[in-house]
């Protein structure tokens, strides 16, 4: 699979929808995250990233404009020990809960499918970094209909270990623009990673679509300490 130019990718689709970026630094000290969200309609646009503990959450930017919370507002981040969960949606907290039960990943989203938005049917797209004694690894996962069946799943689980330097992987909920939506296909996109978090976060934020997009969360974390900085950039501000 051939390295792509996330920036060039970014910019050439005018609607990715949500998407996870999940890799490794050039001088690979660093595992980096990037979750974004995008919006068409008032209701999606209407949002925010906070931060809540040592993750995020999102929040209506004006409460007296939320028309249906329900698939908009959710935790996209939480941390759990020396784990980080990314998702587009509330199979965070399943994750999450799941997890301290003794679960795996896999097992956990195992109980969830898509997103129940006819005709979308929406993918449910998580991550999860384990990043422990200077070891990084990930897994990524993409729950998504049958050929747009709304009694037919499609489930893949992708694990990665000892990721490349400069390299990560990319999964989006939607090909492009479209009514119904096009779901996304394929294996996680392989996609070269650049710069530090101040010039990750701004190419990012300057090649997704200017009318759809609505916030961004990068995370850089230290892969000998577990340290890390955090990036948060909202368009309504």
């Amino acid at each position: 699979m051939v390295v792509e130019d996330l920036y060039k990718k970014l910019s050439e689709n005018p609607y990715p929808g949500r998407g996870i970026v999940v890799g490794r630094t050039p001088d690979s000290k660093h595992a980096v995250i990037a979750y974004f969200i995008m919006g068409r309609s008032e209701n999606s646009r209407n949002r925010v990233f906070k931060e809540e503990g040592e993750g995020i959450r999102t929040e209506a930017f004006d409460p007296s404009k939320m028309q249906d919370p329900s698939l908009i507002i959710y935790a996209p981040v939480r941390v759990s020990g020396t784990d980080t969960i990314v998702t587009n949606g509330d199979q965070t907290d399943t994750v999450y809960d799941l997890m301290k039960e003794g679960k795996t990943f896999e097992q956990a989203l195992s109980t969830r499918q898509f997103e129940p938005d006819p005709p979308n049917f929406t993918p449910r797209i998580s991550a999860i970094l384990h990043i422990k004694d200077g070891a990084f690894s990930y897994d990524m996962s993409i729950l998504k209909s049958d050929e747009g069946r709304e009694d037919g799943n499609i489930r893949n689980t992708f694990s990665f270990d000892n990721p490349h330097a400069g390299e990560g992987r990319f999964i989006h909920t939607y090909m492009g623009d479209g009514n119904p939506l096009p779901t996304f296909t394929g294996e996680p996109e392989r996609v070269e990673i650049s710069g530090d978090i101040e010039e990750f976060t701004k190419k990012v934020w300057d090649n997704l679509n200017e009318e759809n997009k609505v916030s961004l969360f990068i995370r850089y974390i230290d892969i000998e300490t577990g340290k890390y900085e955090t990036r948060i950039i909202n368009k309504n501000e």
